[in-house]
């Protein structure tokens, strides 16, 4: 029998996965309406967090942050069974997944941090990502539960919390990377560039599929043989900070990217590659 608690969009999705592939499942959502509403896929729900993991082997937690997760955990615990698995799938500080590793290790509880590269879609279908690290010993008997839910395990090793580490990592290029999208929404639009044509660019030229070579270059600490000198891109940045102020429209991540490229060519780095301006954190 295996509990989930939490069941907003990702942990609904989840759970129905879960259901259609014949598990038995007892859910719990502080709006009880949403746990209520999988009782027709089958599940159990419980109003009272207890009921919803006595004698369960396996709890799921698909939460908001901390500490929603230590409380919710804090108001289960009397009715945990011993030696029960806590895995829990909310994004959270490493600091957090560390200390919750270590706190339910000593009641005799597995709490793994499994965080996930995934939306309600993946967790339907059983694709995306989830991350793990941590004990080596428990990872092999968490490995079997987690593995049907998602499309690829990634482990980090025998770092604790090196998971919950590598999830903000993540998440941080998810935001500058959407940030970045409006900003080039707002140029698009002060050139009166239609929806179509930005649509047309990005079907025939997969911008994302250099990020791995950029990471790559950027690693490597070789900034002498640009691809794109730093002088040329801020000379770009130029004309689109230009044009969005001559059509009014804000841009949230270019002016700051500009002011880093000013640090660098005040350190004459003008015909280096671009990608030295992330040098520091190498």
């Amino acid at each position: 029998m295996i509990a989930f608690l939490g069941t907003g969009l990702l942990g609904s999705n989840f759970t129905k996965a879960l259901l259609r592939k014949g598990e038995k499942l007892h859910v719990w959502n502080r709006s009880a309406e949403k746990a209520a509403a999988l009782e027709a896929e089958g599940a159990i729900a419980f109003r009272n967090i207890q009921d919803a993991v006595r004698g369960v082997e396996r709890i799921h937690l698909t939460l908001s942050d901390d500490a929603s997760v230590d409380a919710v955990l804090a108001s289960a615990e009397a009715a945990l069974q011993p030696g029960c698995f806590i895995l829990d799938h909310t994004t959270t500080t490493v600091q957090g997944a560390i200390d919750r590793t270590n706190s339910w290790a000593a009641k005799g509880m597995h709490y793994v941090h499994v965080p996930v590269f995934m939306g309600p879609a993946n967790a339907l279908e059983s694709t995306g990502v989830m991350l793990v690290s941590g004990d080596a010993g428990l990872l092999q008997l968490v490995m079997p539960m987690i593995r049907p839910m998602t499309g690829q395990v990634i482990n980090y090793g025998l770092v604790t919390g090196r998971a919950a580490a590598i999830k903000l990592m993540g998440n941080s290029f998810l935001i500058t990377m959407t940030t970045g999208i409006a900003d080039m929404l707002a140029i698009a639009k002060s050139m009166d560039i239609p929806n179509e044509a930005i649509t047309q660019l990005f079907d025939n030229w997969n911008a994302g599929a250099t990020a791995p070579t950029r990471l790559a270059r950027m690693l490597s600490g070789k900034y002498d043989q640009p691809s794109w000198e730093l002088q040329m891109s801020r000379k770009d940045a130029r004309l689109m900070l230009e044009v969005a102020a001559q059509a009014g429209k804000h841009l949230a991540v270019l002016p700051a990217c500009a002011t880093e490229m000013d640090r660098w060519l005040e350190k004459g780095m003008a015909q280096k590659d671009w990608t030295i301006i992330g040098s520091d954190h190498v």
